[in-house]
This record gives structure tokens, sequence and C-alpha cells, in this order.
């Protein structure tokens, strides 16, 4: 979607202002072509609490006066196009204007743009657009592996956008009976559908990370893991032992839901922790914090000797943390560029779909044998 969104000053060159700009709003609010292009000039309105909403007319189902929330860069893209269009036709009352007016026979700009013209446009703007290599889910020797393969320009219409609306929000993790409300479907089965592809998609990405496991040491767990059971999955999806930058096995640990570490969280120190290709971005931030709280604690930091001495980041763990980002960066940089390519749809899945720990974690008491008498 990026790479089509980057194109979109030829389709405007082709075409119109008004084209580009109905097309962006297909893809920002997944509405059907006809109920994007007759939009009326007066389609937003604000919640109660300031958001904004857009009115539009599902004619499919003949349910009018619909609300849709929308953010804040689509409320402008439609309000510059509201002032464009009140330029053009300053008489016409507002009630009767069309938020993207038809370019011909409309001295008056009641008549609203046709979703034939949108498309016929669309149509040749893909056909100008420079090739696009994704990673694309194939089959070798009955296996499903990932290759970047130019995409279908078939795929890319109107109405493909109101899917890719659909998918985006399930692969998110919005509560299917609010994408229901959101896409507007009677039946919630229809709904369904984009979280069975959102299902397989983790499934499928979860195996791929798990490939690149590594302990403390930066050692591979798993080189070859072609299906993981269900419950293992479940288990990392929903991160019942998620720890700030990988996983921990330590039971009583799991038991606490990943906040009760007697080791302080120094993961980098202990057998139980594990980490995957995933959580590189996390290490890589965790380093650029130990390293920031070191130069502030040998820096002008009032506190005591004592309180200083515990706060200050080890050398040992500094440089356990390096040669871990280090050793995962290796194995990344070994992989095919195939290989690359699956890896790193993998990890925006995982990473989409991840628990987020929020606020610090909760320090427990170390067991037993590890307190003094």
């Amino acid at each position: 979607m990026r790479q089509l969104c980057d194109q979109l000053d030829l389709l405007e060159q082709g075409s119109s202002r008004e084209v580009r700009i109905a097309v962006e709003v297909l893809i920002d609010t997944g509405r059907r072509p006809a109920e994007a292009s007759k939009l009326p000039y007066d389609c937003l309105e604000r919640d109660p609490d300031g958001s904004w909403v857009l009115i539009y007319d599902n004619h499919k189902a003949q349910r009018l006066g619909r609300r849709l929330p929308i953010g804040q860069p689509t409320a402008e893209l439609i309000i510059n196009q509201q002032e464009r269009v009140r330029s053009r036709f300053p008489t016409t009352p507002i009630a009767e204007l069309a938020l993207f007016p038809a370019q011909v026979a409309n001295p008056n700009g009641t008549k609203p743009l046709n979703p034939n013209t949108v498309s016929r446009a669309h149509r040749a703007w893909v056909e100008e657009l420079p090739e696009f290599v994704i990673p694309t889910m194939v089959e070798v020797d009955g296996q499903p592996v990932v290759k970047l393969l130019p995409f279908d320009e078939a795929k890319i219409f109107p109405y493909a956008y109101r899917h890719s609306y659909a998918q985006r929000h399930a692969d998110a993790g919005i509560h299917p009976d609010v994408l229901q409300r959101l896409m507007d479907h009677r039946q919630l089965t229809t709904t369904q559908r984009y979280y069975r592809v959102r299902d397989e998609r983790r499934r499928e990405a979860v195996d791929r990370v798990t490939a690149m496991q590594f302990d403390r040491h930066g050692n591979r767990i798993w080189r070859d893991v072609h299906s993981l059971l269900d419950s293992e999955r479940d288990r990392r999806s929903i991160g019942e032992t998620s720890v700030p930058y990988g996983v921990c096995t330590e039971p009583s640990n799991v038991a606490a839901g990943g906040n009760a570490c007697p080791m302080r969280f120094r993961c980098v120190g202990c057998g139980h922790f594990r980490t995957d290709v995933s959580y590189l971005p996390d290490l890589e931030n965790y380093l650029s914090d130990l390293l920031r709280s070191r130069e502030r604690l040998i820096s002008t930091f009032d506190a005591d000797e004592w309180a200083r001495s515990e706060a200050m980041p080890s050398d040992e763990e500094i440089r356990r943390v390096r040669r871990l980002i280090a050793r995962v960066k290796e194995e990344l940089d070994d992989l095919t560029p195939d290989e690359q390519a699956q890896i790193k749809q993998a990890v925006q899945v995982v990473r989409s779909s991840r628990s987020v720990m929020l606020g610090m974690p909760r320090i427990g008491l170390p067991p037993e044998e590890l307190r003094g008498a």
C-alpha cells in the first residue's frame, strides 16, 4: 500500500485532483467506490468528544446516513477538497454540492463524479506504475515459502481498497464486532473471514520467527521449524511469558505473566531467556537505554554512591546485549534475499499482534534459596 501511495502524484497528473482525492478517501476509509464518489459536500461531523466522523450512504444495503470514525489526516484531506469545491462553485447551496463534482456537464457542482470515471483513471494509472516486487507466498516442494515476486496489477482496483482496509484492521486486533460496524456488514460472518486470513498469517509468522530464536549467548535454538503446535502459537501470540525484549521460560515468572522476575530483568544473564529476530528493535532500544543511563549516572546526576552503583548498567550486560544483537544480525545477513523477505514479513505480523506490556514490570522477591538469612 505504501508503494501505491508513493505514486499518487502520477495518478493526479493523468486524471484530476478530484480523482486522486477520491482514491485517497477509498484507501483511508474502505468505503465502496460509489459511496466515496457520491459523498455530499457536507459529509463531515464531529462526535461529542471532538473526533471526526464521515457521513455516507450505504447504497448497496439502502442504509443512509451511516457514520464512520476517521482520523485527522483523512478529515483534513476532505476539508481541503471542500475548500476547492467551494471556490469553484461559490453560489451553489452547500446542501446541493457534491464533494467530488463531475468534470463535465456540471455547471453548478451538484453532479457527483461517476465511479466508472474513477475506475478508468485508476486502471490507466495502474498500467503506468513501475513493477512492484513484494513478498509472496508460493509452494515449493510441497512447502509454503515466501519469494519476492512482482505484484499482480490485476489485483489493484478501487474496490480492493475496501478489502485492504478491513484486513489491516483485523490484523491490528480490532474486535470483530467493531470491524463489523466499521464495514457496515449486516452479517458478522462476512467480517470474520478477515480474521481467518489474519490467523493463518500469524501461524505462519510464528513458525518463521521461531526458527530464528536465540539463547542469551546468541546461539540458535531451533534452525528448522516446519510447524508448531497450535498451543505453542497461542502461547507466543498472547505473550504469556513476554519480557521486555524476548520471552522467559522460568516457571514462576511465566505464572506471573512475565512480570515477576527474581533476576530484576537481567535477561541476558539468565538461562531461561529466549529471544528471536522479531525482538531485534527492542534489543537495540534496550542497548541505547543502557548507554544513556550509564552516561547520566557518570555525569552530575545527584545520587548517593551506593544507589549510583546499584543503578549503573554493568559493562558485562552492555557487552552481552551488543553480542546478542550482532549475532541476530549476522544470521539475518546469511539469509538469501527471499529468506530475508520472509523474515521481514513475519516480523511485521508478529510484532503487530504481540501483547504490549504497559508500565514498568513488577520485580518480585527472589526465591528462598537466593535470599539472605
